[in-house]
């Protein structure tokens, strides 16, 4: 491996890290000049669209979450972690939510990481819970009496 690659490598790594850390801080602008700065370090890696995914879902702006996403599935398609991304993103769809929990129930039967499984999992139960019927007026009234 050259240096170059190796140094470039790193940098991108720390790129990364860095971007999900401006997420976490809610620092949006950071977070997507770091992602940017990451795709331009390594063009073939589909982790800094997924980071931008995810940046958007955490924000429940699920056209953008969505397109980065596809984008980093058109550059993986096998990337067990951009797909269980993809369905909790629909989920969180009005149209697309039972789609989406398909979706993560045949990754959780197919895949092998346990991370996966334990996402996978809890966002179906997330799903069942709090996203599949809205609640009805009479329950969200119950609810507030209590």
């Amino acid at each position: 491996m050259s240096q170059t690659f190796k140094k470039n490598h790193e940098d991108f790594v720390l790129l990364l890290e860095a971007g999900f850390v401006a997420i976490m801080h809610e620092d949006e602008d950071s977070a997507t000049k770091l992602f940017k700065a990451a795709q331009i370090l390594d063009s073939h890696s589909a982790m800094p669209k997924i980071g931008l995914a995810y940046m958007h879902l955490l924000k429940l702006e699920l056209q953008p979450a969505v397109l980065h996403i596809k984008r980093a599935l058109e550059q993986e398609p096998n990337n067990e972690f951009a797909k269980a991304l993809y369905a909790v993103i629909l989920t969180f769809s009005p149209d697309m939510g039972t789609q989406g929990v398909h979706m993560l129930h045949n990754m959780h039967d197919h895949t092998k990481d346990p991370e996966i499984r334990k996402l996978t999992k809890t966002t179906e139960e997330f799903y069942d819970k709090y996203l599949k019927a809205p609640p009805s007026p009479a329950s969200v009234m119950s609810h507030k009496r209590k």
